[in-house]
């Protein structure tokens, strides 16, 4: 057996084990009862263990040391060494960086505390549903006290050039570095501060007659309409409900997505489900030479968030996409939307105002929800921030960055998954998804010139089509860097993103100069 046939059926069964991880994970997520939790939490903890061993054995270290010198070091800058006679694809390579990658992580992380990180997530994911329905944060408090514990002795394992959030954010957005990001989100804040304010000062939309009673069932059946039509296959996923949105992949024909609904407000689940059939369609569009591997996933997660970002915003949020879907959402809410043309509804679902909820925001103010996180995780890693001192500091920075207060930390500092998770370093890339849906955006506006005449007669396919062919199939073969330059021309750049809302707001609120 080759060295690359065997190290891919090594890395098959790490893969087949995430999956049953990840199957536990959506279960405790929608179906699990309350009960179950201590012994869900020994299931993920023997099961993060059992991968772990698989992707930091001796023989994977072997293997990779065909091509490479010295597998527990960084990645050479000359690429890999070859045999004589040897050939090796595009995806060979990428297969062999990527392994290599997961690897070197896998070998710096003890197996104690690879079990501890997965056990107390579990738990700690059941706390934080708990303190967030009681409006208790002092019942979470503890749990994030030992996940940033754990992220710190990560990221020391795991090792950093700059800051210790460096090594946090690599597991979510590779080779982007904390100064990168603040860089970029400095340029960002300033111009979406300025944008808020002029729209601020406009006369505003109203948008009251979105905020009345519309009953679940018909939201049911008008989302179902919608994803289906977007191109999510329920014969190789389904939708079910969650406290916070989310999407999980168990395998390469089974990605499932969850929403949640608000009865008072049917923009909540319209645009979450959106968002994550966004998602979902970039993990299943991966090339079929990619299934069952680790590079049968999207690349990063900004990247990944470009596509949902896209989806739910730029094509979900268009004018051309409700010249097709309002007629349809009018007869399933008759009552409720009689009097609502087109143009009232475009501006009621695009009304820009500031708010306490990150996944309930408009696309101008969403970036600020994300740069406040980014600056609160990165605090709390250092420890420059305290845990008991997190919810005075988020309705601070809320205040200073988004002009509203929350009453309450279920509005607050209570309202995201991701801590309770242990995901820090996550936050970041929602904003950057932003950002590389702005700059795909601009290119298949050029190499697709009719596209949102096909979305207004509600034939969304040119866009998907379009995205398998450019950023799904790739899966992680191509870094998102080499993704941007290869499409774009560029690197990652916040002005087109800008640009753009700057001409589709300054249109919708009648802008000096918009």
């Amino acid at each position: 057996m080759s060295a690359l046939k065997e190290l891919r059926g090594l890395d098959r069964e790490a893969r087949l084990l995430e999956h049953v991880a990840a199957t536990m994970s959506w279960d405790q997520e929608t179906y699990m009862p309350e009960g179950a939790v201590d012994e869900r939490a020994a299931q993920q903890s023997l099961l993060q263990g059992l991968i772990h061993e698989r992707t930091s054995s001796q023989r994977v270290g072997e293997l990779l040391g065909r091509w490479l010198h010295d597998p527990r070091a960084q990645w050479p800058a000359q690429g890999v060494s070859r045999t004589d006679g040897e050939d090796l694809s595009e995806v060979d390579l990428a297969f062999i960086r990527e392994k290599h990658r997961q690897y070197r992580h896998a070998v710096s992380l003890p197996e104690r505390l690879v079990r501890e990180m997965a056990e107390t997530a579990s738990r700690s994911q059941n706390e934080w549903v708990l303190a967030r329905k009681e409006n208790d944060f002092s019942r979470f408090k503890p749990w994030l006290e030992k996940l940033i514990i754990l992220n710190r002795e990560t990221a020391d394992c795991l090792g950093y050039s700059g800051v210790r959030y460096d090594a946090l954010l690599d597991q979510y957005e590779p080779g982007v570095s904390t100064a990168e990001v603040k860089d970029v989100f400095a340029s960002l804040r300033k111009s979406l501060v300025s944008l808020v304010q002029r729209i601020s000062a406009a006369e505003q939309p109203d948008g009251s007659f979105l905020e009345q009673p519309f009953p679940v069932p018909q939201q049911v059946t008008f989302n179902e309409e919608v994803m289906t039509a977007l191109g999510y296959d329920l014969r190789r996923g389904r939708m079910d409900r969650s406290a916070h949105p989310f999407t999980t992949t168990l395998g390469s024909d089974d990605v499932r997505i969850t929403t949640r609904y608000d009865e008072k407000l049917l923009t909540s689940a319209l645009f979450s489900t959106i968002h994550e059939v966004g998602h979902a369609l970039y993990e299943l569009g991966v090339g079929e030479e990619l299934r069952g591997t680790l590079l049968a996933e999207g690349t990063s997660l900004g990247i990944h968030e470009s596509q949902s970002r896209m989806w739910e915003n730029m094509i979900g949020r268009s004018k051309p996409f409700w010249q097709h879907w309002l007629p349809r959402l009018q007869q399933i809410f008759p009552s409720e939307l009689k009097n609502v043309d087109l143009e009232r509804f475009y501006r009621a679902i695009n009304r820009v105002a500031p708010s306490l909820i990150r996944v309930e925001a408009d696309e101008v103010t969403y970036s600020l929800h994300i740069i406040m996180r980014f600056e609160l995780e990165q605090a709390l890693i250092s420890g420059d921030l305290s845990t008991g001192d997190l919810p005075g500091a988020w309705r601070e920075k809320s205040r200073d960055l988004l002009g509203v207060v929350p009453d309450t930390d279920a509005q607050g500092v209570l309202q995201d998954v991701h801590w309770s998770m242990g995901a820090f370093g996550y936050f970041p890339t929602y904003a950057l998804g932003n950002l590389y849906a702005a700059q795909f955006l601009n290119v298949m506006e050029r190499d697709l010139p009719l596209f949102r005449e096909s979305v207004a007669q509600g034939n969304t396919a040119p866009v998907l089509d379009w995205l398998r062919r450019n950023i799904h199939r790739y899966g992680r073969v191509r870094s998102a860097a080499e993704l941007v330059q290869q499409i774009t021309g560029g690197p990652l750049d916040p002005a087109p993103f800008v640009a753009y809302l700057e001409k589709k707001y300054g249109e919708l609120y009648r802008l000096q100069g918009g």
